[in-house]
């Protein structure tokens, strides 16, 4: 493990978009953003314009990683290519996904069944890089455990490997095994000395997280659904249990307000309620309010209630 512990924002579908992002970095910037995942076959399509939004981002998003995903390797160098262009820091491949419809295609975390195909898209990605540093997110394995699929990843000479501590069969639905991960480091050390291990899943601080690295000997952690409990979690003295109902609400009212500048009418507005559950909270009357603001039919209404508050 290096000195200092990597803490990383983790990718996740409508959740890490350039305002969330820019939210979590006036109140406690991880060392690294991941960008929502992005389809490279869809980017390289007909549908490209209806994806683009989600590799918009601001300077104080920075260090921002893309993470990618898709079947044809081709379309891995062209996006990369642009990717680099963009001014991103980094390109993330995604193995890790254990949605059905995703890995029915073959995609993502089924890719540990098809590893021909996964060092295509490892190798096209690299040759669309360039010097931008190319890591791998995924799991233990499919059904099980599966050191054999780490191996053959530190084999690919990548950046950095991030694992999942939970197999594609258990979804979220077990706690994460982080013992699990003592043989990956191990491999690592031995195969490709380089490349940064970063353990994710079932992180809920800062002090749990210097608690998982030191002891795994990891080079960093992800969090997730943690930012979902506390969107300070990367704070290393948290404020979040001691802020006020209305210091809440401004969060939020500050939240609405720059989607409707960066989106105006081009999203639906229910997306907005998986942020209303994290910040309408831990006050008298919570659930009637957020009950009342996740009714908003639009986002104009739900800034006008916001601002009625």
């Amino acid at each position: 493990m290096k000195d200092k512990t990597l803490y990383i924002l983790a990718p996740m579908y409508e959740v890490t978009d350039t305002v969330f992002r820019s939210i979590i970095a006036e109140l406690s910037p991880p060392d690294i953003f991941y960008t929502e995942f992005v389809n490279v076959d869809g980017l390289q399509s007909k549908g490209r314009e209806a994806i683009l939004p989600r590799l918009k981002y601001s300077k104080k998003e920075k260090p921002l990683i893309a993470q990618i995903w898709g079947s044809k390797p081709e379309n891995f160098t062209a996006t990369a290519k642009e990717l680099v262009k963009m001014g991103f820091d980094g390109i993330d491949i995604n193995m890790g996904c254990p949605d059905r419809n995703v890995t029915r295609a073959g995609l993502c975390s089924a890719l540990i069944n098809n590893r021909e195909l996964a060092k295509e898209i490892i190798d096209a990605t690299k040759a669309g890089a360039g010097k931008l540093p190319v890591s791998v997110k995924t799991r233990l394995g499919y059904n099980s455990i599966d050191y054999s699929w780490h191996e053959f990843l530190l084999n690919q000479s990548i950046d950095s490997l991030i694992i999942h501590a939970r197999t594609k069969k258990q979804m979220s639905k077990v706690p994460a095994d982080y013992e699990a991960l003592k043989e990956i480091v191990k491999l690592r050390d031995k195969i490709s000395p380089k490349t940064k291990i970063i353990g994710n899943g079932d992180i809920f601080s800062r002090k749990h997280g210097d608690d998982i690295a030191k002891k795994y000997k990891l080079d960093g952690v992800m969090i997730g659904r943690g930012v979902f409990r506390d969107p300070y979690v990367f704070s290393k003295n948290s404020p979040w249990e001691k802020l006020s109902k209305d210091e809440r609400i401004d969060i939020f009212k500050k939240h609405a307000k720059l989607w409707k500048k960066t989106y105006g009418d081009n999203k639906p507005v229910y997306i907005l309620n998986k942020f209303c559950k994290i910040y309408i909270n831990n006050f008298d009357g919570a659930k009637e309010l957020r009950d009342d603001l996740m009714q908003s039919q639009n986002i104009d209404e739900l800034i006008d209630k916001l601002n009625k508050l």
